[in-house]
């Protein structure tokens, strides 16, 4: 395990308004760099609205890092609606002036360590092609690309991707 006092930021659970800084942040954040627009923030109104009223705090997590005081990123891990062995995590974002740092890497292990102790056998993930940091990051924690769909979302042709983590298997 790396020592994470020799890192640059610090992970905590979340707290009253974090989740408006989570939609926000995404809706900007991938706008600038990938121009989706706000069907893409009214997904993660979603996502977010959804944690916060059916939140079990036993088996489901989000991660909010700071740099200095200030959100530079965050994480979730959420039951899947249908497979109870099986977490979804969700909404992995690292802010630009946090990137190169490993916090990418560390949100992931914070998922996957937690999903492991409260008994999920299995993580997934839908994200997009296009997003080449976060794909390296879920190849090199043990993910493995099972599906990928061309799909118009965000207003743009997009490949959406699934992954999954057989969490029986060796591996963080």
């Amino acid at each position: 395990m790396e020592d994470q006092s020799a890192k640059p930021y610090r992970l905590r659970g979340h707290r009253v308004g974090d989740m408006g800084w989570v939609v926000h942040r995404e809706a900007v954040g991938y706008a600038e760099q990938y121009g989706w627009d706000a069907g893409f923030e009214a997904l993660v109104a979603r996502i977010v609205a959804d944690f916060i009223d059916q939140y079990d705090a036993g088996r489901e997590r989000c991660w909010m890092a700071e740099v200095d005081g200030q959100n530079v990123g965050h994480i979730f891990l959420v039951k899947h609606p249908e497979r109870p062995d099986t977490a979804k995590l969700r909404l992995l974002f690292v802010e630009a002036s946090a990137r190169g740092t490993g916090l990418g890497d560390a949100l992931v292990r914070e998922c996957v360590q937690f999903a492991r102790e409260v008994g999920y056998r299995k993580v997934m993930l839908w994200t997009q092609s296009n997003l080449l940091p976060a794909v390296k990051i879920y190849g090199r924690a043990g993910f493995r690309l099972v599906a990928e769909e061309p799909h118009h979302s965000f207003g743009k042709d997009l490949v959406g991707q699934v992954w999954e983590l057989d969490l029986d298997e060796e591996g963080l």
